[in-house]
């Protein structure tokens, strides 16, 4: 076990957050962490989840909501899950690879042509059976979150071709194929958490960075990267998993009710997620920020190759069930 994963385990088991059971009340306690700003639409949206998971169970299970990565990292939350010292958390779902191959569909640029196809790919058999797949890391899948597209901003110039990406060093998540994105577009990768991210922008460790709207405003990366050019492209959802350990130490109808509240904040993230992506890129661009919409048939075209190196593997009929969508 990495030491920085036995740290929070350490500070898990001190502050008595492992999933638990009081004889008092008869409540079972799930413990949800995540690594985001408690403004997040996301965070909100899990807090709705625990809402609803209390009217369900009429009190006798709750979910305690642990966010901004007090407990760690995503890849030290998804071990935390694996070991069942976590309940439950939100990562994205390209450092999901690490543990699920074929995750990485999800990080392969231009795949998806717009959001409509990006959600009837999610709501599909397919997307169902993506979320099955982690299930061989000891998880279980929850549901999705919408997440947006991902873009490129940088402090020195916008991104509107493929061109202006060489030289640029720009950070991406701990996933090989959003390493292999950037490198295919002609930047350079480099993985590094998201809460070190601020200061490697500021420190001019990385010339810039790629996610959506909201993440880009609530981080405030956009005091430093004041170029933000919408080429969108990967649609990376969000993955909510849970301990498949805790899950399965849950009886049927706690699962049952567990599953419904996940539902419930689905549909209520995504109502939330338009107006907050419109809101963050108005308040960016008062705040000085130039957003720009590049053409992006030049990024299409030069990722034509990378898109065949996918032949005759693992996820190769994943990728064509998802274009013939």
């Amino acid at each position: 076990m990495h030491k920085n994963l036995l740290n929070v385990v350490f500070l898990v088991l001190s502050i008595g957050l492992l999933t638990s059971c009081s004889d008092d009340k008869k409540t079972i306690r799930l413990t949800l962490a995540h690594t985001l700003d408690t403004r997040h639409v996301v965070h909100k949206a899990m807090e709705f989840m625990a809402t609803r998971l209390d009217y369900y169970s009429k009190g006798s299970m709750e979910i305690v909501i642990y966010p901004g990565g007090q407990l760690g990292s995503e890849r030290e939350l998804i071990e935390l899950l694996q070991i069942g010292s976590l309940a439950i958390t939100k990562v994205s779902a390209s450092p999901l690879e690490g543990f699920v191959p074929e995750m990485k569909v999800f990080g392969i640029p231009y795949l998806f042509r717009d959001s409509e196809h990006f959600w009837r790919v999610l709501n599909s058999e397919t997307g169902q059976n993506l979320l099955d797949k982690v299930a061989t890391a000891k998880l279980k899948g929850l549901g999705y979150y919408d997440a947006g597209s991902r873009s490129f901003y940088t402090t020195n110039k916008p991104i509107n071709t493929p061109g202006d990406l060489v030289g640029e060093k720009i950070r991406v998540l701990n996933s090989p194929t959003a390493v292999a994105t950037v490198q295919a577009l002609g930047g350079a990768a480099a993985p590094i958490a998201w809460g070190e991210l601020y200061a490697a922008l500021q420190q001019g460790v990385v010339d810039g960075a790629e996610n959506n709207p909201p993440s880009y405003y609530l981080s405030r990366h956009y005091e430093i990267a004041k170029y933000y050019s919408l080429d969108e492209h990967t649609f990376v959802p969000d993955v909510i998993i849970a301990s498949q350990s805790v899950w399965d130490s849950l009886n049927t109808q706690q699962q049952q009710w567990l599953s419904q509240a996940m539902a419930d904040s689905v549909k209520y993230q995504r109502s939330l997620w338009q107006t907050a992506s419109d809101d963050a890129l108005a308040k960016v661009i008062e705040a000085g920020v130039e957003v720009t919409y590049p053409d992006k048939k030049a990024f299409r075209d030069q990722v034509v190759e990378f898109h065949a190196s996918f032949d005759n593997t693992p996820v190769a009929k994943v990728i064509t069930k998802i274009k013939a969508m």
